[in-house]
């Protein structure tokens, strides 16, 4: 064939894949909304549980998402078709026992693209996410409180039922759940940055430990009771007021007159109110050191999204890509492995251009599955070359197309 048929066959296939395409993409539109929910999970799930929502800043911007999602997913499913059209035209050139691989390369070209990307979602997008939108320090703490507010509401409901002994004991278990590991001291600190957050948390706690006490033991000390509402109510003047200490101590003195009516169970109704405390100081470090909010786009999040997961695609596909290299004879194994530490440098500046993090964790998740691709495609150039040496030296003459 002259360079003018080789040409016009180019062109003939590159129409068939854009075909393919866009009658896959278009096939896609009607799915296009769940697909694009299944490819914000891990931007969604590295959010804050209250803020767990995208934006979009104009009235087309949606559409447009839509419309991306509809032709990443065509170029996806037409992987296939991608590949078999790449062999089509890169066959004339091999030999005539090397051209019955054409299904197994459409094959093995599809599992790779597709474990890339599964690769990307499931391992890659969630730790690059959970880096990118929270701190670590904060994200514990985060996990610590839910799981103390979680014990808490037990608590207080084994309150509510006349169990304060069982209530006492998850309130011990919460106020452990809210210390870092290794942490000796207190869970309170002397100052509270967010002191306004600490004492409306410590209000709605002493509100809900008063409910579940009255629900518990009212009938028993309705006078009781009442005093310490009359106490909780001037602590709400005093933060009204942004007294906060007389707050603190009008809240402390109605937690004090609950002993009086189960005085049995005295401890563990302090115990029960140290623990709203502790909840509440642990709510004002976390406002006080997640003092920014992510607002995150629609466009800019699947852009960033499609395009790692179209990447790690491409790094899968990257040793049977070395491989029909080696075949139609334009790399040879002796000289990859030459330039083996070239390639080496050439894949880590690579990752670190496509990784939006700084962390030396997805850098290495980047990184690592490109070189170990690269090794296996110098192996199998290495095999191919072997293939057709001992091909040559049975049959005395080289292979013919």
């Amino acid at each position: 064939m002259s360079l003018g048929e080789h040409l016009t066959e180019l062109r003939s296939r590159l129409l068939k894949c854009v075909v393919a395409v866009a009658v896959l993409g278009a096939a896609s539109l009607v799915f296009a909304k769940p697909l694009f929910g299944v490819l914000m999970q891990p931007v969604l799930a590295a959010l804050p549980a209250e803020g767990r929502a995208l934006i979009y800043t104009s009235g087309i911007e949606e559409l447009n998402v839509l419309m991306k999602v509809g032709v990443y997913a065509g170029i996806f499913l037409s992987t296939p078709v991608i590949l078999l059209q790449i062999w089509g035209f890169v066959a004339p050139g091999l030999y005539q026992e090397e051209r019955r691989y054409a299904r197994p390369f459409v094959v093995l070209g599809s599992l790779a693209f597709l474990t890339g990307a599964l690769f990307c979602y499931s391992v890659v997008l969630p730790s690059m996410f959970k880096f990118l939108l929270n701190e670590e320090e904060s994200l514990a703490l985060s996990q610590r409180l839910d799981v103390g507010m979680l014990r808490e509401e037990d608590a207080l409901r084994y309150l509510r039922i006349g169990e304060a002994e069982r209530a006492g004991l998850l309130a011990r278990e919460a106020s452990e759940a809210l210390k870092a590991e290794g942490e000796g001291q207190s869970v309170e600190p002397e100052r509270t940055p967010a002191e306004s957050v600490e004492m409306e948390g410590r209000l709605a706690g002493l509100g809900r430990l008063l409910d579940a006490t009255a629900d518990g033991f009212g009938v028993q000390a309705r006078s009781v009771l009442r005093q310490s509402v009359e106490k909780r109510v001037e602590a709400v003047e005093a933060y009204a007021r942004e007294e906060y200490g007389a707050a603190a101590t009008a809240m402390d003195e109605s937690a004090s007159l609950l002993a009086r009516v189960a005085p049995a169970r005295s401890e563990e109704l302090a115990g029960l109110w140290r623990l709203e405390k502790e909840l509440a100081v642990g709510k004002a470090r976390y406002v006080a050191e997640v003092w920014t909010r992510p607002m995150l786009t629609m466009n800019e999040q699947l852009s960033l999204v499609l395009l790692l997961i179209l990447s790690f695609g491409i790094i899968f596909e990257l040793p049977l890509v070395i491989a029909l290299l080696g075949m139609v004879g334009v790399v040879k194994a002796g000289w990859l492995m030459k330039y083996q530490r070239h390639a080496f440098v050439v894949c880590l500046i690579l990752a670190a251009v496509i990784t939006p993090t700084g962390d030396v964790v997805n850098l290495s998740l980047m990184a690592g599955p490109m070189l170990l691709c690269y090794e296996l495609g110098v192996l199998a150039v290495w095999i191919i070359e072997r293939n057709r040496a001992k091909q040559t030296s049975e049959s005395g003459v080289t292979p013919t197309e």
